[in-house]
């Protein structure tokens, strides 16, 4: 459409949220020491494997401190988490002294205008599980009876429900990238294994939370990914009774949404496309999702999504490949995998991943999206490409209003995160709007780890777009 045209458009839908990311294990602290809620991270923590997670940012006593800068901000959103490893530290047994508090929680985010969004499983779960707890074919059934005792409690406090965060990354990171417990690598039936069983928990999750609340909005967010088997099945899997097929032609179906997906993408280059063949070599071989096809067809809800979820970072599984030695922020790193900090940045890609996983009838949230950078021994590195988070989130918001431009029915946006966090075993990566300096008290900073004004750029773009103001996207 012409630019005056395009120009005279509100920019968001009614309704449309701004937010910010968080998980339970990452903030709020006190877990995995002596007399602490133990999760399944605990057995690396006490080995010296990873990082001690200690207080993290304390989120768990400075929670209003948090939702007071998300408000400054201009955010209307709030993504967190309930550990299910505090609420149940023995089995059967649940605290509801904690479940009370995260009600408090909950209210506190509500009266500053923060709609919460409530995470179940942010990648950890009780250590008296087990670090196989998803192998074990009862764990859709366990966490089920989690859901069960987490939603009743607290379905008054929160309307909108995570069942479970990233079960792709979930299933690689423990099973073939060896970056979650219990950290085996390459052990490619357990990687199925484990994703058939997260994503039949997703269903019964679903089914526990509607029964519940009715009203509820339930969705699960996978992290952006170029190859088919690893994201969007796991979806199309969740929408193929509503989708009108029956269970004897999923398998061509699949095919079908397959070939769909790749050309809606960018093209891929010769290493992708070798990863996407053996992706569905993989699946074929290993009789793909038997036990969550199975709770699709048996649960009295023809679809188990409300809303699609996406994660965005740098989606092509490719880039993944680094040789030992490689340069990274701060000097060189021998990670096969890569650092986070040198994730690429593609904010056109947003508009084709976003595009492409749109579903009929359903609306998109972007459940994360997010910059790193390194900080290591209170030292900050630039990233090597030059990119910062006002710059970051400039090019991403403009990819969100491109979709929206577009007819995507994008309904909200989630910044992944407030601050500074524990990332997975360390806290060198840092992702935050506000930095946080752990040298001296958890000193949580009004600029970004890299020095900038993250959090007042953000809140600049916020307004701007509410108010119908394309411009504040623009380079300055």
């Amino acid at each position: 459409m012409p630019d005056d045209d395009r120009d005279s458009r509100p920019v968001l839908p009614e309704g449309f949220r701004f937010g910010v990311a968080t998980s339970g294990f990452q903030i709020e602290g006190g877990f995995n020491g002596p007399g602490e809620p133990a999760n399944n991270w605990v057995r690396w923590e006490q080995a010296g494997q990873v990082e001690p997670s200690g207080v993290a940012v304390d989120f768990w006593n400075r929670f209003e401190e948090h939702f007071d800068r998300a408000r400054a901000m201009g955010c209307d959103a709030f993504r967190l988490s309930v550990e299910w490893a505090r609420v149940e530290r023995h089995p059967g047994e649940y605290d509801t002294g904690a479940l009370d508090h995260y009600a408090v929680i909950l209210d506190a985010c509500r009266r500053r205008g923060l709609e919460p969004l409530v995470t179940l499983h942010h990648f950890t779960h009780p250590a008296w599980l087990g670090e196989d707890f998803w192998l074990s074919g009862d764990a859709p059934a366990r966490y089920a009876a989690w859901v069960e005792a987490a939603v009743s409690h607290l379905a008054p406090h929160c309307r909108t429900w995570v069942t479970l965060n990233e079960i792709n990354v979930m299933g690689i990171g423990s099973y073939l990238l060896g970056t979650f417990p219990p950290g085996r690598v390459m052990a490619l039936t357990d990687t199925v294994s484990a994703v058939d069983r997260l994503l039949a928990a997703h269903v019964k999750g679903y089914e526990v939370i509607h029964r519940i609340q009715p009203e509820a909005v339930v969705t699960t967010n996978n992290v952006s990914l170029s190859v088919y088997e690893l994201d969007r099945m796991l979806v199309d899997i969740l929408l193929s009774r509503s989708e009108g097929v029956a269970r004897r032609e999923l398998r061509g179906w699949l095919g079908g949404r397959r070939a769909a997906w790749y050309a809606a993408l960018p093209p891929a280059g010769p290493l992708e496309r070798t990863l996407r063949r053996a992706a569905a070599a993989l699946w074929e071989r290993r009789s793909g999702l038997s036990s969550a096809i199975d709770a699709v067809w048996e649960s009295p809800y023809e679809r188990t999504v409300d809303v699609v979820g996406i994660d965005y970072y740098d989606p092509v599984v490719a880039h993944r490949a680094r040789l030992p030695g490689h340069r990274t922020a701060g000097g060189s790193s021998w990670h096969p995998g890569g650092e986070l900090w040198d994730d690429r940045v593609d904010p056109a890609g947003l508009v084709q991943y976003g595009a492409a996983n749109a579903a009929p009838g359903l609306g998109l949230w972007i459940v994360e999206n997010g910059l790193c950078n390194r900080v290591r021994r209170a030292r900050s590195f630039p990233r090597l490409d030059g990119w910062d988070r006002p710059r970051y989130l400039r090019g991403n918001l403009a990819a969100l209003v491109e979709l929206l431009d577009g007819g995507v029915p994008v309904g909200a946006y989630y910044h992944w995160s407030l601050v500074d966090n524990y990332e997975w075993g360390s806290y060198e990566p840092r992702f935050g709007i506000h930095g946080v300096d752990r040298e001296r008290g958890l000193r949580v900073l009004d600029t970004d780890a890299m020095g900038m004004d993250a959090a007042g750029a953000f809140r600049h773009m916020v307004e701007g777009l509410r108010s119908g103001d394309r411009s504040v996207l623009d380079e300055h």
